[in-house]
């Protein structure tokens, strides 16, 4: 095994003291019986607050939208169904960099291909630059929409071109990018500036549930509490399983929970916090507190918000046209006047402003990982600023050709970077004891081969609406554009995750 792949060098040198102390905390933790002992984990949380952040963002709020506005309570199961596959992908890698200490980078391309490693790192920068764009773009339609409430119509949604849209608009966007240079150069400064970017994050998950429940308790006398039941045990599956359109929908959301950026991000968090061996309980309980309830919350509560307060009309009608922000309009009724629909926008901005630092974040540690340097504050710092172009999206889209390109890239590698976490995490030559035994590998194997099969079709789904019946796309080839389109929403994946 190479010593210079092992860990991450600053975090050696910021408190290894503090490491050690932790590592006989969490043994005398596993001695104390379970509400203390649980206590004492979800204190200890840290990583999956990052996955968390980075996958609820533009995509995530407008999937959950659709799905909401389209079906009302019938698809609540997907979205914690998905995730729940995400988490145990992401478990197998944790397990396995825990287990050797090594970054998975420089690891997996010596133990497999140096070549699909590049492509994972590759996905990984183009995915986190492209779909801040849409991040940035969603804040600003958001803080105009708040603006056009005061009065003001120049103000209006999609007026982002008037004088007065840009300056709300980079107004906004320039808050959201100085907020997060702060904290994420922060995060690449020491173990206190990781626990300070830690908290920030909790505070925006926060304010994010906080924001949308706030919105669901508005109309709470109107939720059907059995058929919201029905919704979560999947009583109705795929409302109209005949018709293409929904499958493709509830197939794309399973298979998308995850994105590409996400799996690269999650193990250098790990170690970045200088976890091993000693912290796999506590990455698992991270990945189910950090990770799992915030999604399963936060889509759940958008959907909910969508059934109660009219937005959804009854009839299981796709409608794949609908945006956040036009939800967050009929939303007008809700708490007062105009109350809901500020709610709702402000959830929206929070949103995006927690996936727009995890982006910079995972951009700091790929860049560095690709190039063959060193981790230092300086360098972290710089390579986070990579995606900040993305400002621009406040008022610009890219050409279509680049996300095109992006979405075929990223999508394509999701699928094999499963492929490859579920073999190194049963390479018994490379992690030993560490892949399990008995009738719990057999059934952790079988979660991870569904994870895979159902990211392999989500991935095709994605690929074939977003490249291959792209009207741009065609028209630019010179192909008839006369396709049936139905583009499905990124659940966090493409932009992302």
């Amino acid at each position: 095994m190479a010593e210079t792949s092992k860990g991450l060098p600053m975090t050696a040198k910021w408190d290894p003291e503090k490491l050690q102390r932790e590592t006989a905390e969490l043994k005398a933790l596993e001695q104390k019986p379970f509400f203390p002992r649980a206590a004492g984990y979800i204190k200890r949380t840290g990583p999956g607050l990052l996955q968390s952040a980075m996958t609820l963002g533009a995509g995530s709020a407008t999937a959950s939208v659709v799905a909401g506005a389209s079906f009302g309570y019938k698809l609540l199961w997907v979205q914690p169904v998905a995730m729940f596959l995400g988490v145990m992908m992401l478990a197998a890698l944790g397990n396995v960099v825990l287990t050797t200490g090594e970054r998975p980078y420089k690891a997996f391309g010596r133990e497999l291909s140096k070549i699909m490693v590049f492509l994972w790192a590759l996905g990984t920068i183009l995915s986190s630059i492209i779909w801040h764009f849409p991040q940035y773009g969603l804040a600003a339609s958001a803080a105009r929409d708040l603006a056009a409430m005061g009065g003001a119509t120049v103000f209006a949604a999609e007026d982002a071109f008037s004088t007065a849209g840009w300056v709300v608009s980079f107004g906004v966007g320039g808050l959201i990018l100085a907020i997060n240079i702060f904290t994420v150069f922060s995060y690449g400064s020491s173990t206190r500036g990781i626990k300070l970017y830690e908290w920030f994050l909790r505070s925006v998950i926060a304010l994010i549930i906080l924001m949308f429940a706030i919105v669901v308790a508005g109309s709470i006398s109107k939720i059907n509490w059995v058929e919201l039941g029905k919704g979560y045990i999947g009583w109705y599956g795929i409302p109209e399983v005949s018709n293409p359109g929904h499958v493709t929908l509830v197939l794309g959301m399973l298979g998308a929970a995850v994105g590409i950026n996400m799996t690269f991000l999650y193990p250098y968090t790990l170690l970045a916090k200088g976890w091993g061996k000693p912290h796999k309980k506590l990455a698992r309980w991270d990945l189910g507190m950090s990770m799992f309830l915030p999604f399963a919350l936060v889509t759940s509560l958008v959907m909910i918000a969508m059934t109660v307060t009219g937005v959804y009309s009854g009839q299981d009608v796709l409608n794949l046209g609908i945006k956040p922000v036009e939800a967050a309009s009929s939303l007008s009724g809700v708490l007062g006047k105009n109350a809901g629909r500020i709610v709702f926008d402000l959830g929206l901005i929070a949103m995006t402003c927690s996936a727009i630092s995890t982006h910079m974040v995972v951009c700091g540690f790929t860049l560095c990982e690709m190039l063959g340097l060193e981790y230092t504050k300086t360098r972290f710092r710089i390579f986070a600023l990579a995606p900040t172009v993305g400002i621009l999206g406040v008022v610009t889209t890219l050409p279509f050709w680049f996300p095109v390109v992006a979405s075929a890239v990223c999508f394509a590698m999701l699928p094999v970077a499963y492929l490859t976490f579920l073999i190194m995490n049963n390479k018994r030559s490379y992690i030993g004891e560490a892949v399990g035994r008995g009738l719990g590998r057999l059934a952790f194997n079988a979660i991870l081969v569904v994870a895979l099969t159902m990211a392999t079709v989500g991935s095709i789904i994605q690929i074939k609406t977003r490249v291959i019946d792209n009207k741009e796309v065609r028209k630019f080839l010179g192909l008839s554009t006369a396709v049936q389109q139905e583009p499905i929403p990124a659940d966090s994946a493409p932009e992302t995750k």
